[in-house]
């Protein structure tokens, strides 16, 4: 792709930061454009915030940060009634067209790079990626291969395995194969041990996931998961393991940086980092930064991060969670393609812990994805 408008005329680089989605973390991507909205510098950037509502409708939503925050234990979404608009091919570039029935299409201008703040399956998966490249406009974070192996963690643990680095050990179940032989399913899954965790093989944010403490449990925890996937991971819970994670960040040249870990400690009723205790108010979850580690296990869980995140070939930004076991030994449980962004969450937290503030993460992403051609690289 050519260099865009802006780099010739002198314009502000335009940023469409584009958030909500089709899936079932909708409100968290729209929570996390909020922060993003209002942290990016506006002297610098053109910003124009574009929701696409559950429907998968895209529309031009307003430009009021505050609007897309969390009250209590309810989230924000898009206003789908908003002004439709669209990405449309230009001579100079890719243009952002408000589409009003009956109206004459009015073009906001050119668009330089997408900020994809979108959580989840139609987004997050190589999806919107795609689209993008296919309309030669650069975007923040990592490309279609990379995003669509990162979102199905069955597909992640094959890739990360062969790179020769270690995962917890699991199954896949589908809801076919649940369905035309529970009983050979249920019997993997008894081989694999209690206890374990259920999960849908392609959500984040927690959503879906049940602990598996016998079979009498599996049931319900496969009807919770198949909620959000037709397709469910089972792995081993890493007992005794402790729960710690490495943001990775793309450089402008050479390898990527890591930040210092940060681990999370649940309590009270909650035996695993659920969605209430990430995202939800709750004085029983404890995040500790930098995470309190021997310096030789700080140095190879930061390097085995880099590794993960170039088997993957990730590009702008990750954050790797790990398990450290009792005996010192690391266990990768997954990799995070686009994580949880807003000021208090674990990603951008791990970078104020190492000196990087939440503006300056945000400007660094749409400073690499501006340098960035779209297409093969």
């Amino acid at each position: 792709m050519n260099d865009t408008s802006s780099h010739t005329t002198g314009r502000k680089p335009r940023v469409a930061v584009v958030f909500g989605g089709r899936s079932s973390e909708h409100g968290i991507s729209c929570v996390t454009a909020g922060s993003v909205l209002a942290a990016i510098d506006r002297e610098a950037y053109d910003v124009v915030p574009v929701g696409i509502a559950a429907d998968g409708r895209w529309v031009l939503e307003v430009d009021e940060p505050g609007r897309l925050a969390i009250r209590g234990s309810d989230l924000p979404a898009v206003d789908g009634a908003r002004s439709p608009v669209a990405l449309m091919g230009a001579a100079t570039g890719t243009d952002l067209v408000v589409t009003e029935p009956a109206s004459v299409p009015l073009v906001i201008g050119e668009v330089d790079v997408v900020f994809p703040l979108l959580h989840g399956p139609w987004g997050e998966d190589g999806t919107l990626q795609g689209m993008l490249e296919m309309a030669g406009v650069r975007y923040v974070g990592s490309g279609v291969l990379a995003s669509a192996v990162g979102m199905d963690k069955a597909f992640m643990k094959v890739v990360l395995q062969s790179a020769g680095l270690p995962v917890t050990p699991g199954i896949v179940v589908t809801r076919s194969e649940w369905e035309q032989d529970p009983v050979g399913c249920r019997s993997r899954i008894e081989d694999l041990g209690f206890p374990s965790f259920a999960k849908p093989a392609r959500a984040g944010s927690s959503m879906g996931i049940s602990k598996l403490h016998d079979a009498g449990e599996v049931e319900a925890a496969f009807d919770e998961a198949f909620r959000h996937d037709p397709k469910v991971l089972v792995e081993q819970s890493m007992e005794g393991g402790r729960e710690v994670e490495c943001g990775v960040l793309g450089t402008f040249e050479g390898p990527p940086e890591t930040s210092r870990p940060g681990e999370v400690r649940t309590g009270g009723d909650h035996e695993f980092y659920d969605f209430e205790a990430k995202y939800l108010a709750d004085q029983h979850t404890e995040i500790v930064i930098p995470a309190v580690l021997p310096a030789e296990t700080e140095q190879e869980l930061r390097a085995m991060a880099v590794r993960a995140f170039e088997a993957l070939s990730c590009e702008g930004l990750a954050r790797v969670d790990f398990f450290v076991m009792p005996d010192g030994s690391l266990v990768i449980n997954e990799l995070n393609t686009m994580p949880g962004f807003t000021p208090t969450s674990m990603y951008p937290q791990l970078w104020a812990s190492t000196g990087m503030s939440y503006p300056e993460l945000v400007d660094r992403l749409v400073q690499l994805a501006l340098r960035r051609d779209t297409g093969l690289r």
